[in-house]
């Protein structure tokens, strides 16, 4: 009777493993970071991470400092989660690790090189910390709690200066310090505002000279004794001028770039008494955008922003000739003169991530440094960006760069993402997509960045067209005009077209999907403002006036009236695509909160909304393995909405036939 009832147990485990083997077996799925919470998102497939994997592998190496004791190249690159420090004795020679840190690290060397100064915050929270690096560990400057800025050494190599909130939390007052000796810290200016900065010193150590940030379109210089604290104007500080640089040269010029004159920053010098501002490149037509001084006073290698695109020049300050270097289409970065005259940088473009390159001064020859991994993938299969130029609905010129996937690899009209940039005065401009290569190369999505009004690198009139609550929504009309011209490119599949941005370009998000949901797809909008008088209540103190000059100030009950109505909260109601959203808890900026409004109204609007929320992450994702989830979830949510595996819900026709063409 035992073995009949033994037999018949064993008969019936037997059948319910025949069953359970025959059913599907659910699809692996990839660990989320602990520190990321997706709500609403379904999980991510092992198999999609497999696929992609190539393209989240690849690395950058950005050029820091030179190390004048050994002549060595000091970049930021990674290895592990985060970006560290790393030392690289000679051009593509091996990269040594300095830094050591869970969180992202970057600074460099003393002029004389017998100090290595870094700068770190925790999670993203922006309140950077001042440290010396030595043998792996860090020695902490700061107070360990404000927020810290490091603004210069002083010619001799003893002295730092940098700007803290520590008094109040607000204000950016002025501090230098021996990092030798921290005892040493104190306040030489006590301002207000937070846009203040010790932008160098003078030869001789005995004056700082103060960078006051206004907004993009004003800024002011002092010259600040640091005996007395005796702080004095240079230039007339009525005046809407704006500056760019401002460094002293060895016989004690004050060199800067300044749109004093001109639509865009020229260099040239100041007179300190008199701030009359005398330009010297007056050739370039685009904003000459970063510069530095050999140290002997010889030359001086500036950058210019030529249409999106970095150019270098070698600039003899007797004669006023400059010589162009000879490099490829891209962006340059990071620009600094080592003691014996060789010209450090960071290098990237379509074709290639960032990576760290020096210039001779004589022989103008170029030597790259370092040569980033790209996951085995071979980057000169990126596409190169076209140019696209078009008239707004008022007449204004408006551009941006397009790439497209290979049409012979991918025939017939393409679906396409407009990715809008954030700022507002930032600038899209032709350099490495990284992850975003995937779209192109693998799944033959075409990606569109586009330049509305408000971006820097046109000039300082038309910077300004799109300053306070008045004339705000018409940067997002400027989304309008470009979306007319891409409905009409045979290449692209105007019934599949959706919208991205962070931060401001969340904003534009945002309002792109309220405003033109009827032609979109579907919006994923990052770090993103959805209530312009919430996000200036809740932004840091110390960005707060700083803000106010860019959108309106929302203590004016009038302006305050007129942020309201042009905020995506108001209309929430009306954005009927669908919608995902990512956020970074600890954001200074752009507040969590402004995320969780959005996304509750959406919901309560019985609308879906994906919400990716990163603990560890301040404004947008520095760690690799959130960045990556963030990619993959982003993947599957233009999967849905743009490659047609899932039903979108609302918006554009699911098909270019359904449209009409």
């Amino acid at each position: 009777m035992r073995l009949k009832l033994l037999g018949v147990v064993l008969l019936a485990s037997a059948s319910a493993a025949i069953a359970q083997t025959a059913q599907p077996a659910a699809p692996r799925a990839v660990e989320k970071p602990a520190a990321l919470t997706a709500d609403g998102i379904p999980p991510v497939p092992a198999e999609l991470a497999e696929r992609s994997r190539p393209y989240m592998e690849f690395r950058t190496a950005g050029f820091t400092s030179w190390n004048a004791r050994d002549r060595s190249m000091t970049i930021a690159t990674r290895f592990g989660n985060t970006a560290q420090m790393h030392s690289v004795a000679r051009p593509m020679g091996m990269r040594q690790q300095l830094s050591f840190e869970v969180e992202p690290v970057g600074g460099g060397w003393s002029p004389n090189g017998d100090v290595l100064l870094v700068q770190k915050d925790i999670g993203g929270n922006e309140f950077y910390q001042i440290y010396t690096l030595a043998n792996g560990r860090l020695t902490l400057l700061t107070d360990g709690a404000s927020r810290n800025n490091f603004g210069a050494w002083s010619k001799d190599g003893r002295w730092i200066g940098y700007s803290s909130t520590r008094r109040n939390g607000t204000d950016s007052d002025l501090y230098v310090m021996d990092p030798r000796d921290p005892s040493t810290n104190r306040m030489v200016a006590q301002v207000s505002g937070g846009g203040w900065a010790i932008a160098d010193f003078s030869p001789d150590g005995r004056q700082a000279l103060v960078f006051e940030y206004i907004s993009i379109t004003k800024s002011n210089l002092h010259l600040l004794d640091l005996a007395s604290g005796r702080m004095t104007p240079i230039g007339d500080h009525s005046r809407a001028i704006a500056y760019g640089g401002a460094q002293f040269a060895p016989d004690g010029t004050l060199w800067v770039t300044s749109d004093e004159g001109s639509e865009f920053q020229r260099l040239g010098t100041i007179d300190i008494r008199t701030g009359a501002f005398r330009p010297v490149v007056t050739d370039v037509n685009w904003d000459v955008e970063s510069f530095d001084i050999a140290e002997d006073g010889r030359f001086i290698a500036y950058t210019a922003n030529e249409a999106g695109r970095s150019r270098m020049y070698l600039l003899d300050p007797a004669s006023g000739r400059s010589r162009p270097v000879d490099l490829p289409a891209g962006l340059i970065g990071g620009l600094e003169i080592a003691p014996w005259g060789d010209i450090g940088f960071t290098f990237t473009s379509a074709r290639s991530p960032a990576d760290a390159y020096s210039v001779n001064p004589q022989t103008l020859a170029v030597t790259r440094w370092t040569q980033s991994e790209t996951g085995g993938l071979d980057p000169n299969a990126n596409v190169e960006p076209e140019l696209l130029e078009t008239r707004s609905f008022d007449g204004e010129r408006v551009s941006g760069f397009l790439y497209r996937p290979d049409p012979r690899r991918f025939p017939g009209p393409r679906p396409l993402i407009v990715n809008i940039h954030g700022g507002p005065e930032g600038q899209s401009r032709p350099g490495f997509l990284g992850r975003n290569n995937y779209l192109l190369n693998e799944q033959g999505i075409a990606i569109f960045y586009p330049n509305v009004r408000g971006s820097s690198g046109y000039g300082k009139r038309f910077l300004g067209l799109d300053n306070g609550a008045a004339l705000r929504e018409n940067s997002v009309r400027d989304i309008g005009a470009f979306l007319d011209v891409l409905e009409r490119d045979p290449a692209l599949d105007r019934g599949r077209i959706a919208v991205t941005g962070g931060s401001y370009g969340g904003y534009m998000c945002y309002a792109s999907a309220i405003h033109y949901g009827p032609r979109l797809r579907g919006a994923n909008c990052v770090v993103a403002i959805s209530n312009f008088v919430t996000f200036l209540e809740n932004t840091q103190s110390y960005r707060r006036d700083l803000r106010r000059v860019e959108y309106g100030d929302e203590r004016d009950p009038a302006e305050r009236a007129r942020l309201l109505a042009i905020s995506p909260m108001t209309r929430s109601r009306e954005l009927n695509i669908p919608l995902m959203v990512v956020t970074g808890a600890n954001d200074p900026r752009v507040p969590a909160s402004e995320a969780d409004q959005m996304v509750a109204a959406v919901r309560a609007n019985g609308r879906e909304a994906w919400h990716l929320i990163g603990q560890n992450e301040g404004h947008g994702f520095a760690k690799k393995e959130n960045a990556d989830y963030q990619f993959w979830t982003s993947l599957m949510f233009w999967d849905r909405t743009l490659l047609g595996n899932a039903p979108a819900q609302g918006g554009g026709a699911s098909s270019a036939g359904e449209r009409g063409r």
